[in-house]
């Protein structure tokens, strides 16, 4: 086996990726405060091709060399807003139409691995994600806007995943089921 040359993997230009499908999905930072976390979930929702980040509360915004450290460009790419608070970007994602999951630990939570057969997912439709603050998690209060909550299954010790790893598998879960991802 031979290793990729970036040049190899025919990658979208910054403008290809605007104009391309875009899964529909958005994802909401709820006062995440760790900038390389933010821009990890940048660079992730480059890599599936999501709609769009919305930052909130003290989440920070590019342009920022931090953010840029860990996204790599993918604040470039990927269409984001900045809301002072969480709620009213629920609000707006409720007007337009999304069903908005939550991602924490709560009573009644859809475990990931079942999503696919939760009668509240809806594959392909409009669909957004809020991921909390890295010790608080989402404020309750934004909890209680949402449409349902996932919830990461998880077997060892800790009670949490980072903030950036979340983002990784959720947004996994939402792409892989598209029986025809975008090319």
């Amino acid at each position: 086996m031979r290793k990729l040359k970036t040049i190899e993997m025919h990658r979208l230009t910054v403008d290809e990726f605007k104009a391309a499908e875009k899964l529909p999905l958005i994802v909401v930072l709820d006062n995440v405060r760790s900038l390389y976390n933010v821009g990890s979930v940048f660079r992730t929702a480059d890599a599936f091709r999501v709609k769009a980040v919305w930052l909130c509360g003290v989440t920070g915004c590019p342009p920022n060399a931090e953010i840029h450290k860990t996204a790599l460009g993918g604040e470039d790419s990927v269409d984001w807003r900045y809301f002072k608070d969480t709620q009213d970007a629920v609000r707006e994602l409720h007007d337009k139409g999304y069903f908005v999951w939550s991602v924490e630990q709560v009573e009644g939570s859809t475990k990931l691995d079942k999503l696919a057969d939760s009668p509240l997912f809806k594959r392909g439709a409009p669909a957004a994600v809020i991921l909390g603050n890295e010790v608080k998690g989402v404020q309750q209060s934004v909890v209680d806007m949402s449409d349902g909550c996932l919830e990461i299954p998880q077997y060892g010790t800790k009670h949490s995943l980072n903030v950036s790893i979340t983002a990784g598998i959720v947004i996994w879960e939402f792409a892989k089921p598209l029986p025809n991802p975008p090319q």
